[in-house]
């Protein structure tokens, strides 16, 4: 072979074992995820309303803490509910401490009224909130708690669960569920009627939500509203005071510690949706007793195909990251008192029925949270005492 063709193919199969070596390298040493260790007095998991007010109850008693929310932004679970949703309290009534509604107090404010709210309060008080950090797991130890997200790790001396009592949509188990080819959804994934024009639907459940996603499909809709119970229904205004003007007195008894106070299935209503079910639109309809592959089977046994059931049922909260520290029960439920976990330095805001009715409203919690941080304000001091006095007795042998 000629002097210049020998060189060219040196040169030629030397670019190709270092090509080659760079491809195996990347493929063999993937890049690595930097995870950051940081430390503060306390993690508040939650950014949502809870996550907000005990924010704003931990500024002000001057800890040091950070606010980790799982999602972009820190508007709780708000953005998911159906577009027509409206609180079932005046704005006057529906505000974390500090910070009022905008609009007229007497109004009702809507679901994104209620986001830029929670995004101005967010802001207006500078809140130090990390976004996109979901919490995967706690661990409880003898210094604290070491807190872990996807890329980052914390530690710290007490944290507040403050994710509330709608993170885990909750779907009855019915027969036949499986067999079902039509749609079926939880109230949560509804958004709108648009998608149901013209359909034959089925939604399950007593509460408010249900009540009101039914009257609403009704307009577009053939809808029947599955229900074990009859509706119950509670007046907005009484003496023509709304209802949350006499509810504000026992709203501060913190009942909660002597009551199981759960979530309530009335039904707030001005008169419109009583008037729509005594018109059938919707109807009312005992609850099926199970599916089959193109609809269901009601309880008086006849079949009817359906085209979608939507499930307004509830939420149950879960806190599967919580499993290491012993503070969850074999159900997986949190073991507490008034928000006060019996494992040292972990608590919880916005739970149902936590102390009192309005623990999980927005109207409830930044009480909650200034009980709540009261506590662990003193926890804190106590442990950092203990955490002194044996470094003063470590040189002396005792």
């Amino acid at each position: 072979a000629k002097p210049e063709t020998a060189l060219k193919n040196w040169i030629c199969s030397s670019l190709l074992r270092v090509v080659a070596h760079q491809v195996l390298e990347a493929r063999v040493l993937p890049k690595q995820v930097a995870v950051e260790m940081k430390s503060t007095d306390v993690i508040v998991i939650g950014g949502g309303q809870a996550g907000l007010a005990a924010g704003r109850a931990l500024q002000k008693a001057g800890l040091d803490f950070v606010i980790l929310e799982a999602n972009s932004e820190a508007i709780g679970s708000w953005h998911a509910y159906y577009d027509s949703l409206k609180l079932f309290s005046p704005a006057r009534y529906s505000t974390l401490e500090g910070l009022r509604f905008s609009s007229n107090p007497n109004h009702y404010p809507s679901k994104l009224e209620v986001i830029e709210y929670l995004r101005a309060y967010a802001k207006h008080f500078k809140l130090p909130i990390i976004t996109n950090a979901a919490v995967t797991k706690v661990t409880h130890h003898d210094s604290g708690f070491q807190v872990f997200t996807n890329s980052l790790e914390f530690q710290a001396r007490a944290v507040i669960n403050a994710t509330g009592a709608f993170n885990q949509p909750f779907t009855p188990s019915i027969p036949g569920f499986e067999l079902f080819a039509g749609r079926h959804l939880h109230s949560s994934s509804y958004q709108n009627p648009e998608l149901f024009e013209n359909q034959r639907v089925i939604v399950v459940g007593t509460g408010n939500s249900a009540v009101q996603i039914a009257v609403e499909l009704a307009k577009v809709a053939n809808v029947s509203l599955a229900t074990r119970a009859p509706i119950k229904f509670a007046p907005k205004r009484i003496l023509g005071l709304d209802f949350h003007d006499w509810l504000q007195w026992f709203d501060k008894i913190p009942l909660g510690g002597r009551f199981t106070l759960g979530n309530s299935s009335l039904v707030w209503d001005s008169g419109e949706y009583r008037q729509a079910l005594d018109q059938h639109k919707p109807d009312q309809r005992q609850m099926f007793q199970g599916f089959t592959e193109n609809g269901l089977i009601w309880a008086d046994g006849i079949a009817e195909n359906v085209d979608a059931v939507i499930f307004a049922t509830g939420f149950k909260a879960k806190f599967p990251y919580l499993e290491q520290t012993g503070a969850l029960d074999l159900n997986g439920q949190a073991v507490h008192r008034l928000g006060v976990s019996h494992v040292p330095g972990l608590y919880y805001l916005g739970l149902s029925g936590q102390r009192t009715l309005a623990s999980a409203a927005l109207r409830g919690v930044s009480s909650d949270a200034r009980f709540v941080v009261n506590h662990a304000q003193k926890f804190l001091r106590h442990s950092e005492s203990n955490f002194n006095l044996r470094c003063c007795l470590k040189p002396l042998g005792i």
